[in-house]
C-alpha cells in the first residue's frame, strides 16, 4: 500500500475510532459538568498519544495495569449524570466528581490505556508500513476530527440550556439520559466480558447523531427572556 492511500486508511480509521461510544459518552458527559468547546479535542490528543506511544512499541505493560480499571470510570460518568438528572435543586453549582474536574486530555489516556477497540488495534498493526509517530499522528487527527465536533455540540447545547431557554434545558435532559444510558452498557458489557465491537459503530453513530439532532432541536426557536445562569441552574435540574 502507497503512502498516501495507507495515510488516508489511518485517518480513516482515526475518524472511526472517534465514533466510539465509549469516547462520545465521556465526552458528552464532561460537558454537563464542564461545557467546554475543547473537552473533544483535549480528550483526542490523550487519546492519540497513547496510541502513539503503543505504535512505536511502548506503554503495554503500562495499559495493562490501567484495562481493569477502565470500565469503572464509565460507571461512575453514568452515577454522575444520573445524580445531576435527579438531584434535588440546588442554590449553586454542584461539584462534579473529582476525576471529571480533571483535564479531558487525561480522561482520553485513561481509556487509551483501557480500551483496545478493533479500529485501535487496526491503526496499531500498520505501524510496520508506516513510520509510528506519523501513523499516530494522522490517527489522532481523523479522532479530534469526530470528537473535536461531538464535543463544541455537546457544549454548546449545555450553555444554551445554562441560560434557562426551555428548550435546551430538555436537550441537555435527553442528552444527560442518553449518557446514562451508553455508559452503564458499556460498562455493564465490560464487566460482563462481553465484546463489544459489533454493536461499538451503530451505537456510537446513534449517539453522535442524538448530539447533532439536539443540538439542532434546541437552537431552533429560542425563548426571547432567558435566566441568569445562576437561575437557570436553580430553576431546574439541568
Amino acid at each position: 500500500m502507497r503512502g498516501a492511500a495507507l495515510i488516508s486508511v489511518v485517518a480513516a480509521l482515526g475518524m472511526r475510532h472517534g465514533v466510539d461510544p465509549d469516547h462520545l459518552s465521556i465526552i458528552d458527559g464532561l460537558a454537563r459538568f464542564h461545557p467546554s468547546r475543547w473537552n473533544g479535542v483535549l480528550f483526542a490528543v490523550g487519546h492519540g498519544i497513547i496510541v502513539t506511544i503503543l505504535a512505536v512499541g511502548f506503554g503495554k505493560l503500562l495499559a495493562g495495569y490501567v484495562e481493569p480499571y477502565t470500565p469503572w470510570i464509565l460507571l461512575l460518568l453514568g452515577v454522575a449524570n444520573l445524580w445531576r438528572l435527579w438531584r434535588p435543586k440546588q442554590h449553586k453549582h454542584p461539584k462534579p466528581p473529582r476525576l471529571f474536574q480533571a483535564s479531558p486530555l487525561l480522561l482520553g489516556v485513561l481509556l487509551g490505556m483501557g480500551f483496545e477497540t478493533a479500529s485501535q488495534l487496526s491503526a496499531i498493526l500498520l505501524a510496520g508500513q508506516l513510520n509510528p509517530w506519523i501513523l499516530g499522528l494522522v490517527f489522532s487527527l481523523g479522532m479530534m476530527l469526530v470528537d473535536g465536533t461531538d464535543g463544541i455540540l455537546a457544549a454548546r447545547t449545555q450553555q444554551l440550556a445554562l441560560t434557562g431557554d426551555a428548550r435546551s434545558m430538555q436537550s441537555s435532559r435527553a442528552l444527560g439520559v442518553l449518557v446514562v444510558i451508553v455508559s452503564f452498557g458499556l460498562a455493564g458489557g465490560e464487566f460482563a466480558g462481553i465484546d463489544l465491537n459489533r454493536v461499538a459503530l451503530p451505537l456510537g453513530l446513534l449517539l453522535f447523531a442524538g448530539v447533532v439532532g439536539l443540538r439542532l432541536w434546541s437552537g431552533r426557536t429560542r425563548q426571547h427572556q432567558p435566566l441568569s445562569v445562576a437561575k437557570g441552574i436553580q430553576g431546574g435540574r439541568i
